[in-house]
């Protein structure tokens, strides 16, 4: 059994539609996929109907954008009540501040190159989670940049004159949000050097005593030092080790299925989670 549980669709930062991500996933053989967009829900329905058509179960999860250690941290949830009023109000605000934070940064840009919020909005669809892989697209589409990752190394690069900070949750506060919405809590590429300093021991110990499940270990950003430390951190703590593409299309040069979960692993964050994996 094949099984990817990071997926991003055109519901945040992917080009796919969700439909579309499970298409794909079916023609590359996977057998389970999971739909991870950034702080939003809105393409579960789509997806586990795709699943349907194509045979392939669906997994229903969020990425949270976090911060712990004055930096960015991902959080995967996977299989929340879909109705806690508490996460979907975190959510609502992580989302309400990427826009705002965007529009911030689409005014920072255009007073150099030419481009509006509605050269932004173009790069979505009704729903989108509105954030700087858009305004990256955004900038392609006027010829400024070659592509998202020259509009991320330059224009929108961290130490940028453009650069607008915005709001995430607190990692122990989101991992918390998670568990009482019966949901599954999985640190995101944790080991990634290139956006920031990987996530500490200590930082990880202090999420396990919040309630952390697992760890994404294989993922192409840990490197093999990494993934190293990674799976003893797993076992040091008896935390569940994921592997995942993190697919966003062509957003990204990530192919589906390039890392994979045991389906051991998902049976287990299937019985801690409150919703079941929709399968066809």
């Amino acid at each position: 059994m094949r099984i990817d549980l990071h997926t991003h669709s055109v519901a945040s930062d992917g080009t796919q539609t969700p439909a579309q991500v499970v298409a794909s996933a079916a023609w590359v053989g996977l057998d389970v996929v999971a739909l991870t967009d950034h702080d939003t829900s809105a393409g579960w329905d789509e997806a586990v109907a795709a699943g349907r058509e194509h045979g392939v179960a669906v997994v229903r999860g969020v990425e949270m954008s976090c911060r712990a250690g004055g930096r960015s941290v991902h959080l995967l949830s996977y299989l929340p009540d879909p109705d806690d009023a508490a996460l979907r109000a975190e959510a609502d605000t992580i989302r309400d501040a990427r826009r705002s934070r965007a529009r911030s940064i689409v005014e920072l840009v255009a007073q150099d190159y030419e481009l509006t919020w509605d050269d932004v909005l173009e790069q979505t669809v009704p729903g989108t989670t509105v954030g700087r892989p858009h305004i990256a697209d955004a900038l392609v589409a006027r010829g400024h940049v070659p592509d998202r990752t020259a509009a991320f190394s330059t224009i929108l690069a961290t130490g940028s004159p453009y650069y607008v900070p915005h709001y995430a949750t607190p990692v122990l506060r989101a991992i918390r949000l998670v568990r009482a919405a019966g949901g599954v809590p999985v640190v995101a590429h944790p080991g990634a050097e290139g956006r920031d300093r990987p996530v500490s021991d200590k930082e990880i110990e202090a999420m396990v005593e919040a309630g952390l499940a697992g760890l994404e270990v294989h993922h192409r950003d840990n490197s093999p030092e990494q993934v190293e430390r990674l799976t003893a951190a797993a076992a040091r703590w008896g935390l569940l080790v994921t592997g995942s593409s993190d697919y966003h299309g062509a957003g990204k040069e990530n192919l589906l299925g390039e890392h994979t979960t045991r389906p051991e692993v998902l049976a287990e964050i299937e019985a801690q989670g409150r919703t079941a994996v929709v399968r066809p």
